[in-house]
């Protein structure tokens, strides 16, 4: 039985939790959320034990992100997992800047695959490790707001966060869970 350890704590977007294996965050996902990482870790690696711990100082990494070190989480090693397409993908949003944001159709020509824009939205929406590969920071080309596993309201928060215009109206209002 393979052994993962589970992170979870409070954020300004809700309450977040991380699955490490092997020295890697292999899923990452708001504990309220759509996404139950704990069946793609085991569909993935087979029967889990989960203990408490956060080999990787996941929390703490957060926190400096909340409190303005954007660039806090690329630092983090992860292991997503996926198809060799979706990897491709996901590989490819590590390197969109905090700040930035790219449309479908720009991740898709950046994985050489220009025609492929479906495919990279299921592969976005497929992402298990939220936030750290940033799947918030895709967007249409048109400027909208299109999906997101964790709400609009949250990928509005993260875009406004890291510094990413976003309309005025749209914008939800920062909190603090955690001091």
């Amino acid at each position: 039985m393979t052994t993962v350890a589970r992170v979870r704590f409070s954020s300004p977007v809700g309450v977040l939790e991380g699955f490490v294996h092997e020295d890697a965050l292999c899923a990452f996902s708001f504990a309220d959320g759509r996404y139950d990482p704990l069946a793609t870790i085991t569909a993935r690696l087979g029967p889990v034990e989960v203990v408490d711990g956060d080999p990787l100082h996941v929390e703490s990494i957060f926190r400096d992100y909340f409190d303005g070190g954007l660039e806090r989480l690329d630092g983090i090693r992860v292991d997503t997992g996926g198809t060799p397409f979706q990897r491709k993908v996901w590989e490819v949003l590590r390197t969109i800047p905090a700040g930035q944001a790219w449309s479908y159709l720009d991740v898709a020509r950046r994985v050489g695959a220009p025609e492929a824009v479906r495919a990279v939205g299921a592969a976005n929406g497929a992402n298990p490790v939220a936030i750290v590969v940033p799947c918030h920071r895709v967007i249409g080309s048109n400027g909208r707001l299109i999906g997101y596993g964790g709400g609009l309201d949250r990928k509005r928060w993260l875009l406004a966060h890291e510094g990413v215009p976003v309309p005025a109206a749209a914008a939800s209002p920062q909190r603090r869970l955690f001091e």
